[in-house]
């Protein structure tokens, strides 16, 4: 039995930056080059994570908690609406427009210095909601384009090194950790006066 893709997808924003660490430009295109990422861009090279996706579902999350924030805020390469980019194994494959196409590589990061996106709301969606990918097929990017899905991965890519999930994984972990520590103590009762004299 086969199973149904996700309805298709819109590019809202190609957005690109000449410098890692910062927020992206918005633009209207990119032009991606095969198994290095975005012309122009600072996360493009040699490695897995080559081209960021993030939904604009996602960024609206962080707009109900009163954040001012917009497609490449967060970062990311390509904004999305209208798929769920979360339902996508790594080793997905999507194509961008007529002729771009990507392999997700990872699905979310490790943030080992907080955003300051992180410090103002005390959340922040990339590491949980962003997606990674490889170029597989070289093209122009454009918004509006179509996002369509392929095929679904395995939950492998080539590209991605063993390290890299690793410490995802223990991240993850560590946060879950965190939240049940965190879930406890809330929920612990207080001590009364009278239980300690």
């Amino acid at each position: 039995m086969s199973v149904p893709l996700p309805d298709l997808g819109i590019v809202v924003s190609v957005n690109l930056s000449a410098r890692k660490t910062v927020r992206k430009t918005r633009g209207e295109r990119g032009t991606l080059i095969f198994d290095r990422g975005f012309e122009g861009d600072a996360h493009a090279g040699d490695w897995h994570r080559q081209v960021s996706l993030l939904g604009q579902e996602s960024i609206a999350q962080m707009v109900a908690k009163g954040l001012k924030v917009g497609p490449g805020d967060f970062a990311e390469n390509i904004t999305t609406t209208g798929i769920d980019l979360l339902a996508l194994p790594v080793g997905s494959k999507v194509r961008i427009g007529n002729s771009a196409l990507l392999e997700i590589s990872q699905i979310g990061k490790v943030c080992h210095t907080k955003c300051a996106i992180y410090y103002l709301a005390g959340d922040c969606v990339m590491p949980r909601d962003g997606l990674f990918a490889v170029v597989r097929k070289a093209g122009d990017v454009r918004a509006g384009d179509a996002v369509t899905v392929v095929s679904f991965g395995d939950g492998t890519c080539d590209r991605t090194p063993a390290s890299a999930i690793a410490e995802f994984e223990a991240e993850k972990a560590a946060e879950a950790t965190a939240r049940q520590s965190a879930t406890a103590r809330v929920g612990r009762p207080r001590a009364r006066a009278s239980d300690t004299a």
